[in-house]
């Protein structure tokens, strides 16, 4: 069967899901208001609330949102067959993702731009608020650890693409100054700065001294480096540390400065990344080699399959930034609908690819089936099959193979920084609010709360030992991250669902989801927290256990508390 076949059925669903379904909800059930006043107006402050541009806002909302997460988890659910992923990814953004990020971005907006964990103490109580604000915090700490352990790996494995990466950070303050102090247009510059950055990556694919690689700078893999660690274990360390320095000044600029702008060009990155895998596809038109369904799986894809591809079918980080940022840059209420909806069919546009480039990379079944022998595997190898298979798909295009493996990094980098950087954006104002509602004036201020985000966000991907040794924060909290991702979507749904019946509008289409997904999500906590974690006495996974056991108490307590609201009258408007 030829990967092309099921990339035009996921495309078609996904461009009726936009053009109709969509649309049916901005006009029947969210009934959005073209003069609407939006918080970007009405608290102006040129530093978080900034009205802007629609496709400016899509750039930094879909980059934001399409990190590394729905290339991971996509990567390494195909281990259960092609099929299932496919399924998820593809109904699951129609009838979920669209649903959730952009009914939290409208829920958002209609309430002064507040988050979803303060939504929730006008719907659900104040205990309810800090319960949900503490699950949020370890999410986004978690996403933090998650991401930049990423990142910190493909600049070991690819350092061809850190010279591009880098180049991007002072294109986008240029950009940003442009724009925003000179009025001019954010496109033609974002589109040069694209082709800086890839003329830099073309270039150091053949040019070596260009590649910042660090191990090979220190040795080799055979010495030793800093404080007595390997080669490769100090060169994840420097890179942690750059990134955290990075992050803290990303995420305390001003968003025009460097956030809008970059992810401005990421957007751009992420459709024309889209558009060489497609057309590579469309070129190459490869087989598919991998089985439609794995009966001989060790692990049963019910229901992990619904978490471990936490991201591209729906997620609840789209709905923190979609209430944390987007919400406070949409210009126009009616802007919602393009933001959230087509967003979130961005990144299903995206897993979708991801399926397709690994289940058409192998020669043969038997040497997918090798590559995937058990879950554990498909877990390790996942992100770097995709890596090869994309590059193997632009290579439809012509595109030479060390070339295209390069660029490919470059856009995986790109999207997972951002990613990274609105996350501790998050974070930070998180913490901030937390000091008010503790009373503890130090973390509302901007630079204490960013400095105890990255200082906690290092030491949990620096600290805790595992499997691929120094810095296994990151691939120890892999399966932590998608169950807390998902119920924190489905907690989401269920407040989208609350403030619904409270309009007394149509709240099935975002309480059957949440049905869904916080049944599937719940069991599969359960089962990992009781039966899987705590049984083992290593660090990593009493850490998985510590965390685990806190957002599943937390969550539960706060879906029963919602539940019991659900048919009361509510403040919120």
């Amino acid at each position: 069967m030829s990967g092309i076949g099921i990339a035009i059925v996921g495309i078609i669903v996904f461009f009726l899901g936009y053009r109709y379904y969509s649309k049916l909800i901005a006009e029947r059930i969210y009934r959005l208001d073209p003069n609407y006043v939006t918080p970007a107006h009405q608290y102006k402050d040129g530093v978080d609330f900034v009205p802007t541009n629609k496709f400016v806002l899509w750039g930094h909302h879909f980059t934001s949102v399409a990190g590394a997460a729905p290339i991971v988890g996509p990567a390494i659910a195909v281990y259960w067959g092609w099929l299932p992923a496919f399924l998820w990814v593809v109904l699951g953004t129609v009838f979920a993702a669209g649903v959730h990020d952009f009914g939290t971005l409208v829920l958002s907006v209609r309430n002064k731009g507040q988050s979803v964990g303060t939504l929730a103490q006008n719907l659900i109580g104040k205990k309810a608020k800090l319960l949900f604000l503490f699950i949020i915090l370890i999410l986004v700490l978690m996403v933090n650890a998650v991401f930049a352990w990423v990142i910190a790996n493909l600049f070991i494995s690819f350092p061809a693409s850190v010279l591009s990466v880098f180049i991007q950070i002072p294109l986008a303050v240029w950009i940003g100054y442009s724009v925003y102090k000179k009025k001019g247009s954010m496109l033609v510059p974002s589109l040069i700065a694209l082709a800086v950055m890839y003329l830099t990556a073309i270039i150091s694919s053949r040019v070596s001294f260009l590649q910042i690689d660090l191990i090979a700078w220190m040795g080799g893999e055979g010495a030793t480096g800093m404080f007595g660690l390997s080669t490769t274990s100090s060169a994840f360390f420097i890179w942690i540390i750059i990134l955290m320095i990075y992050v803290y000044i990303a995420s305390t600029l001003p968003v025009w400065k460097l956030l809008q702008p970059r992810d401005y060009i990421n957007s751009h990155q992420l459709v024309v990344g889209l558009a060489i895998l497609y057309l590579g596809l469309l070129f190459s038109n490869p087989e598919i080699t991998a089985p439609a369904t794995n009966s001989g799986a060790d692990v049963s894809w019910f229901p992990l399959l619904f978490i471990t591809i936490a991201c591209g079918a729906i997620s609840g980080f789209h709905g923190l930034v979609s209430s944390g940022t987007s919400s406070k840059q949409l210009d126009k209420e009616t802007d919602a609908r393009f933001v959230g909806y087509l967003g979130a069919v961005g990144e299903g546009a995206l897993a979708l690819v991801t399926i397709v480039a690994v289940i058409t990379f192998f020669p043969s079944t038997e040497q997918f089936t090798a590559t995937y022998s058990s879950f554990t595997e498909a877990s390790g190898a996942g992100l770097g099959v995709f890596v090869n298979g994309a590059s193997q798909l632009a290579g439809g295009l012509g595109i030479p193979a060390d070339i295209a493996t390069t660029i490919v990094s470059v856009i995986v980098v790109s999207f997972a920084a951002t990613t990274l950087d609105t996350s501790v954006r998050l974070m930070r104002y998180i913490i901030s609010e937390l000091g008010v509602e503790y009373k503890i004036p130090a973390l509302t201020k901007t630079h204490v709360a960013t400095s105890v985000a990255v200082v906690l966000s290092a030491a949990l991907v620096l600290l805790p030992e595992g499997p691929k040794g120094f810095g296994s924060g990151g691939y120890l909290l892999w399966p932590l991250f998608g169950t807390s991702n998902q119920l924190l979507a489905g907690i989401s749904l269920l407040l989208i669902s609350i403030w619904l019946k409270n309009q007394g509008r149509n709240y099935m289409i975002a309480f059957i989801p949440m049905v869904f997904l916080l049944f599937m999500t719940l069991l599969a906590m359960f089962n990992q927290v009781l039966f899987k974690w705590a049984w083992y006495g290593s660090e990593a996974s009493m850490l998985l256990f510590i965390f685990g056991a806190i957002i599943f108490v937390f969550a539960v307590w706060i879906i029963l508390t919602a539940v019991s609201t659900l048919y009361k009258k509510d403040r919120l408007t």
